[in-house]
């Protein structure tokens, strides 16, 4: 702890910020090579209709699996790969360089601290990855085979020449987006550092690793049962319209209160399962790699 503390203070501040994009990086590109089928999954439940019907998780799994071959999973992994350094960046540097400005005076950070500083670098992430994540869903949501679908940059395109970059092209459900990850983060980085600094650490590497995984796990697990409802309008919004030529799903709330109305309140936790099976152990995947990755590359430049 002595070691880590003393690196910290010879750093520069720069040092410290460039060494959180790295790890930050790194982080988010093995969480989302690990855990895109989920995704994928997730948006496809929460979507619903067409002309497959999933009964849950694994009825999508199967039938994904059996009418568009296996590297469907893999739907618009193009997108987040690419976003996933400067939307990592941002999450992390963001929260670390925000938790001074929410002291409120006090010595130490509180988990009000940690939530504020998370919730702050959710809503900035969002705004940087929105156009990103409207991409992805639209190649989530086309039920083609793999070899038959539009690559990326094709839907991108398609997007950009049809709505343009505006709230209903590259930009459309930036509100939901901001929503989704806001509440996210704040749970998530609230938890971890919280809990994380309460439970004693163990002098146990092995034991210490479970610790985190476990923290890591909890946190997003419940990140996930906070936010789904935001997420749900998001794919809703950046998704194919019920009727085309017609737009159902405009504002966040809006589109909550829809699915609400029509669907009951369980649909507002639709993509649940596949989304906790994602977020919970990517969630540990994810602090984890940035932590160790991070307490290494501290090393190397000392």
């Amino acid at each position: 702890m002595s070691a880590t503390h003393n690196q910290q203070k010879e750093l520069t501040p720069l040092t410290r910020a460039a060494l959180q994009v790295v790890a930050g990086g790194s982080a988010g590109f093995v969480e989302v090579c690990i855990m895109q089928p989920l995704d994928v999954v997730k948006t496809r439940m929460q979507l619903g209709g067409g002309v497959h019907q999933y009964k849950g998780v694994f009825d999508c799994f199967g039938k994904m699996y059996r009418h568009e071959g296996l590297y469907s999973f893999w739907k618009g992994i193009l997108p987040p790969v690419i976003a996933e350094t400067p939307k990592r960046a941002i999450k992390f540097v963001c929260f670390e360089q925000t938790k001074p400005l929410f002291l409120f005076g006090a010595p130490a950070p509180t988990p009000l601290t940690f939530s504020l500083a998370g919730l702050t670098a959710g809503l900035l992430e969002a705004i940087a990855v929105n156009p990103f994540e409207v991409v992805k869903v639209a190649q989530q949501a086309d039920k083609t085979k793999m070899k038959e679908a539009q690559s990326t940059w094709a839907v991108t395109k398609q997007i950009i020449q049809k709505d343009g970059f505006g709230f209903r092209g590259l930009n459309k459900g930036v509100t939901a987006t901001m929503g989704r990850n806001g509440v996210f983060n704040m749970v998530y980085f609230g938890f971890y550092h919280s809990v994380k600094n309460i439970v004693p650490a163990y002098d146990d590497h092995t034991k210490e690793f479970l610790r985190k995984v476990l923290i890591g796990f909890t946190s997003g697990t419940l990140a996930c049962f906070v936010n789904i409802p935001f997420d749900v309008a998001k794919s809703r919004i950046q998704g194919p319209q019920p009727q085309p030529g017609v737009i159902k799903y405009k504002s966040t709330f809006g589109s909550m209160a829809l699915v609400y109305r029509e669907e009951g309140f369980r649909a507002l936790y639709k993509g649940l399962v596949p989304k906790v099976m994602r977020l919970g152990p990517g969630g540990a995947i994810m602090l984890l790699v940035f932590e160790y990755a991070y307490e290494f590359l501290q090393q190397k430049c000392l």
